[in-house]
């Protein structure tokens, strides 16, 4: 662990003026692993500085919705916002038999200047009449953008009307962007829309044994493919992935499983609890990201359910995974052993990969989330404390209430409050937890804050974002993209913990890194007279 962790913090907050610096230092926590540390999170971006967050449209439509694959979804509002949400999250998607699959369609009404001064409704429902016309889909999105939202198009309205027309579900979402602080109200919204018009829909549908849905998972370089093929060598039948290769149907049976499990625990959770509420449905955490991590998840999983001959067959299978792998991982390790990594990704990513590094022999010493909330860092005992601000205000909260013909108990009460006290079962303990004494926790870490603790801790790798890969890689850092992996995957399961420890390999020992120099270290930033001869 580098010995000038303080002395980086304190440089860091420093430069602000004392306001701004009174609130960056309570997003930041130096860890001590005997006292009970707080953070401030989930609250709005100080004007000026460069954040990494996204909009709540984009975590709506981009995160939530959009891998959804036989959806046609319409973004309402200019071009640019539906090309930033076209593919940029490489989800992927299996076409079912006799299916559809719309993932490489971008679908906009390319609203313009013309159309925010006179509205945009009739163009939406025209693009709405062309999409049924052209492709007949299963079912229709409708995701509002920032100037929807200012000039009053009623999208509601709209989609009711569309729904009766054409007879299919068209649903609409008022993601507008700049609702919430971060995508995490756009999660919000998404959840909220699934829970109400979706998740229940589907009577007709016959779940098998062990059946379970994978929330939170948006199969991010074919991540889902990977994790279900290990569910289905254990005996597990995943009814649906949320969202990540789904299709409407299958998210509408939801209801019928056995068990949620969870991986990204800040943009799906408020599904799992609704789903419990309402269908007696429980939900466990999991982190599939790293051999160890795995298979803790899918041993919670066997104990759950309590039958002998599935835990029996889950040891077999971990033995069997861990056997094919392990010649790999060692090798990777030797080349990774004894480096560090910053990680500063959304959702749960910074903490589930941390377990993956330590594997491979390297030390996290500094992560956060963008967009994540208080209990994604202190674990959700902290929820009733969890002060609402006006901005989670402005997110509709849905009530959920037992349905009467479908809510049924999958495990006993005492049974339920067993299990509680040996997994996670509906609870997440956070990423704090896991972090060792002197590591650093940063909430919303901004680009200037990036370049100060790059250039103080000098880490061999740094997990980012895209908005962020460039600019440290620029300072001569490996950086790797962990929200949608460049071009690689999976990561998660078995075979994906190889992908990840070759890639990150390749990448922290080229030897590129050593020779980038900034152009201005080389030359003049400006160069000019002052009234002599002489340049200056």
């Amino acid at each position: 662990m580098p010995q000038n962790i303080n002395k980086a913090v304190e440089k860091v907050l420093d430069a602000y003026p004392a306001k701004v610096m009174k609130n960056r230092k309570s997003h930041m926590v130096i860890r001590e692993t005997e006292k009970i540390q707080e953070i401030d999170a989930n609250t709005r971006t100080i004007p000026g500085i460069i954040t990494n967050r996204g909009c709540a449209y984009a975590g709506c439509k981009g995160v939530v919705i959009g891998p959804i694959i036989d959806m046609v979804h319409i973004v309402h509002g200019p071009i640019g916002c539906a090309y930033y949400t076209w593919g940029t999250r490489r989800n992927k998607g299996k076409t079912r038999e006799g299916g559809q699959n719309f993932l490489e369609y971008s679908f906009c009404t390319d609203l313009g200047e013309s159309d925010i001064v006179f509205g945009g409704e009739k163009k939406l429902i025209k693009a709405i009449d062309e999409a049924v016309a052209l492709f007949h889909p299963k079912a229709i999105s409708i995701s509002a953008t920032c100037p929807v939202g200012l000039i009053g198009d009623d999208i509601h309205q709209v989609a009711k009307q569309a729904t009766k027309e054409y007879g299919i579900p068209v649903l609409s979402f008022s993601c507008e962007g700049y609702k919430g602080v971060s995508q995490s109200a756009g999660h919000h919204i998404a959840n909220n829309k699934l829970m109400s018009e979706v998740i229940g829909k589907n009577e007709a549908y016959e779940a098998k044994a062990y059946s379970i849905n994978m929330l939170g998972e948006y199969n991010i370089g074919g991540d889902e493919w990977e994790i279900s093929r290990v569910m289905n060598k254990i005996g597990y039948h995943v009814i649906t992935s949320m969202t990540g290769n789904s299709v409407y149907d299958e998210i509408a049976a939801a209801h019928k499983a056995d068990l949620n499990i969870v991986q990204c625990h800040r943009s799906i959770n408020y599904i799992a609890e609704m789903i419990e509420k309402k269908y007696g449905l429980p939900w466990i955490k999991v982190n599939f990201i790293g051999i160890a991590s795995m298979s803790k998840s899918l041993r919670d999983m066997a104990k759950y359910f309590g039958d002998e001959e599935l835990i029996n067959r889950t040891e077999q299978v971990i033995a069997e995974e861990i056997a094919e792998i392990e010649e790999d991982i060692t090798h990777y390790k030797k080349m990774c052993e004894g480096k560090t990594a910053m990680l500063f990704v959304g959702g749960s990513r910074a903490h589930h990969y941390q377990g993956l590094l330590k594997e491979l022999g390297m030390e996290t010493i500094l992560a956060g989330y963008q967009f994540g909330h208080r209990d994604d860092y202190e674990g959700r005992d902290v929820i009733p404390n969890i002060k609402l601000d006006a901005d989670s205000r402005n997110i509709e909260e849905i009530k959920v209430e037992k349905d009467q013909d479908n809510y049924q108990l999958r495990i006993s009460e005492e049974k339920y409050k067993q299990l509680q006290e040996e997994i996670p079962l509906g609870n997440y303990k956070g990423m704090i937890s896991e972090m060792g004494d002197g590591t650093v926790v940063i909430d919303d870490l901004n680009h200037f804050e990036t370049e100060q603790f790059v250039k103080a801790l000098k880490p061999d790798m740094f997990g980012s974002g895209i908005k962020d890969k460039y600019m440290v890689q620029k300072m001569g850092v490996y950086s790797k993209q962990i929200h949608s992996y460049d071009y690689a995957g999976p990561y998660a399961g078995f075979r994906g913990a190889v992908n990840f420890a070759r890639d990150i390999a390749a990448g922290m020992n080229t030897s590129a890194w050593k020779y980038i120099i900034s152009p201005w270290k080389k030359e003049p930033i400006i160069t000019g007279k002052m009234g002599v001869d002489q340049v200056c």
